[in-house]
């Protein structure tokens, strides 16, 4: 018998085609998972420069509600769905402000729950790459164990022995163990690489969400959180004209 990967297969048992198979499928899950990750986190990253790009000028104006507005149209930049949901919060405790907490203590509040949500999301399938990780070698070793039983079932059957008779079962059990590190080794390092990958989006967002927060501190303590052209705090005002929009003073997310 040639110990090629299609004679292999050939001779494999019942029990050893079922461990195969269920390490094939797990080693197509955790591919699906990389791929589907990797092309989230592309698409948030460049989704976020478009984001930040096209509210430049809205930024420098202080226009609070349109950058909240111009936020939803990006659904994919993590960045924009945080910074909107925070000045959507802010602008909301500023307009419905009635004594407790300050609106920006709101908004704080708020968007530490938020974030919370937001790193769950960013680490959405990894739980499937750990298992793949940590349960393949010993789907592996599984179907090592059943081949090698089958191989000595099969010398009791027909009587003879010696190294060649049973040669070829256990190179046929040690190929699930090869299968089962093949699929967990690569699993192992997608988690790894994603892990980075969510933690360093994670670390951006709570810098992004913090410098919002400190900025709007300032403002505050120094008297200038204004309406756009007029000498009222923002604090006072309702949304003008039915429009929903309140502006502040130039600079607020500068």
């Amino acid at each position: 018998m040639q110990f090629t990967w299609q004679e292999l297969w050939q001779h494999m048992g019942l029990p050893a085609l079922v461990v195969a198979a269920t390490l094939l499928a797990m080693g197509f899950a955790s591919l699906v998972v990389f791929l589907e990750r990797v092309l989230m986190f592309t698409l948030s990253r460049y989704s976020s420069r478009r984001f930040l790009a096209s509210v430049g000028r809205l930024r420098a104006a202080g226009n609070l509600r349109a950058v909240a507005e111009k936020s939803k149209e990006f659904p994919r930049a993590h960045l924009a769905r945080v910074m909107g949901v925070g000045l959507d919060t802010y602008l909301h405790a500023l307009q419905h402000h009635a004594g407790g907490l300050s609106p920006l203590e709101k908004t704080q509040r708020h968007m530490e729950r938020y974030l919370e949500q937001v790193g769950a999301e960013l680490r959405r399938g990894f739980t499937v790459l750990a298992a793949v990780g940590s349960i393949a070698p010993f789907v592996g070793l599984l179907g090592t164990v059943l081949g090698i039983i089958s191989a000595f079932q099969g010398i009791a059957d027909t009587g003879s022995g010696g190294l060649s008779a049973v040669a070829g079962g256990i190179s046929e059990a040690l190929v699930e163990t090869a299968l089962g590190l093949t699929v967990a080794i690569p699993a192992v390092l997608a988690f790894n690489f994603l892990s980075a990958k969510a933690n360093a989006e994670e670390m951006r967002l709570k810098n992004a969400v913090g410098e919002l927060l400190d900025q709007m501190e300032d403002l505050e303590e120094s008297g200038k959180l204004f309406a756009a052209g007029t000498h009222e705090p923002v604090e006072s005002l309702a949304p003008a004209n039915g429009s929903g929009k309140v502006a502040v003073g130039a600079g607020a997310l500068a």
